[in-house]
């Protein structure tokens, strides 16, 4: 102690005697102060190596959150606070606009069942800047095992993030050795963030690699298939539901295009995570409709030329819709001719009674200046339903503000054109 120090607690004192139970008192304090903070020192340099940053909380979680009563020195450095900004505030300084609502959700719900949490979220430092924090976050107990704390340690993985998806762009994209190109891939953390896409895969769901960023993987599947996949996720047991498994399913383009698809999926370990890599093949019909759209773009009735494919317009006459034109094909597939089927309210001659209101949405969608898809029950030259998939596009007139008419291609079950050559 300090001469001044002594000094005040003598002043203070009743007498020698009472001096000297404080003094001791005072020393023992100091310390036990001194003990602890070398402790703690030693502490966070054990685990320095792998973590930048401690911070710990109470245990409250309601809002506004739990109270930060402690970070260390590696925390002020990373995110640009110093100790007094954030001591008695909440975690929530450091979230912003792309910080992953579904992660913070899944942490909450974690901490209520005390139970760890690993994961990662985009976060903002003091200057507004972003940066990619890992946490790992552990509950700290009392001597009888109840939890008093929360204690996180975290890591700034913005540069390896970087690094990572450079090397698997790099592997999956550019090894023409072994024509990694040709393959349909992509990359998810466990989170179910799409780390990487390649070209392949993009083309696939027409979504660019900035978009990609900002969805889910399961939101790129139908509603049905969306929560399914989603759960296997939330379980955290990544090696049982992905690793070396198959998959069949359906895959939504951007146009809402369903893609019908087939693939297998693999853990890949890198350091401190794992990313689940899905390999995938169109094994759609769909696949051909949508490349010769693409090629034949500038005279959309010209889509195929085989009878297991056949292509039509329509447009509005007053409040009616009407179908102006059909190609070929069309009576080869339901032994209708054109003109038997176009004009007004023809539809419920070659559409099953039951889907004509299905249509009657799709059709009206194109003509609200939407692409739409759909799938429903055609009458064929046996006098039988087949189903067919109807992809639709609207036409818009020279200005692009008002919509002429609709155009689809309609693919036939692949089972009805392999009977019928028979």
């Amino acid at each position: 102690m300090q001469t001044d120090d002594l000094n005040k607690l003598k002043k203070w004192s009743k007498d020698e005697k009472s001096f000297e139970k404080i003094k001791q008192f005072v020393e023992d304090l100091i310390e036990e102060r001194d003990e602890t903070e070398q402790n703690l020192e030693l502490l966070e340099s054990a685990i320095r190596s792998d973590y930048d940053s401690i911070l710990i909380t109470e245990l409250k979680l309601e809002k506004p959150g739990p109270r930060i009563v402690y970070v260390n020195d590696g925390f002020c450095k990373m995110t640009g606070y110093s100790k007094e900004e954030v001591i008695g505030k909440t975690p929530r300084i450091l979230q912003g606009p792309k910080t992953d609502r579904e992660v913070l959700d899944k942490l909450k719900e974690r901490l209520r069942e005390g139970q760890s949490f690993f994961g990662q979220a985009v976060n903002y430092r003091k200057d507004g800047s972003e940066f990619i924090n890992q946490w790992d976050i552990h509950p700290l107990t009392d001597s009888e095992g109840n939890i008093t704390h929360w204690v996180s340690y975290q890591h700034d993985i913005t540069k390896r993030k970087r690094a990572e998806e450079q090397l698997v762009n790099q592997k999956v994209e550019f090894d023409s050795l072994r024509e990694e190109s040709q393959r349909t891939v992509v990359d998810v953390d466990v989170q179910g963030n799409i780390v990487m896409a390649n070209k392949a895969f993009r083309e696939l769901i027409g979504y660019t690699k900035d978009e990609l960023k900002q969805i889910k993987v399961w939101d790129l599947f139908p509603d049905k298939y969306m929560d399914s996949l989603k759960g296997r996720f939330d379980e955290q047991d990544e090696d049982t539901y992905f690793d070396g498994e198959d998959f069949k399913g359906i895959i939504m383009h951007k146009d809402g295009i369903p893609v019908q698809i087939k693939g297998s999926t693999e853990i890949l370990d890198l350091k401190d995570q794992k990313l689940i890599r899905a390999e995938i093949e169109n094994i759609s019909l769909q696949k051909r409709i949508m490349d010769t759209l693409k090629k034949r773009n500038d005279d959309f009735t010209r889509v195929v030329g085989k009878a297991s494919e056949f292509t039509y317009s329509f447009q509005y006459d007053g409040d009616e819709l009407i179908l102006s034109a059909v190609s070929e094909e069309f009576p080869e597939i339901t032994s209708l001719s054109s003109e038997a089927v176009l004009g007004k309210d023809t539809l419920r001659k070659f559409v099953h009674e039951d889907d004509l209101e299905k249509v009657k949405t799709h059709l009206h969608k194109i003509l609200g200046g939407k692409n739409s898809t759909c799938e429903y029950r055609l009458l064929s030259q046996q006098g039988e339903y087949i189903t067919v998939l109807d992809y639709g596009r609207p036409e818009w007139g020279d200005d692009k503000e008002k919509v002429q008419a609709g155009q689809c291609a309609v693919s036939v079950d692949e089972a009805y054109v392999n009977m019928s050559d028979a």
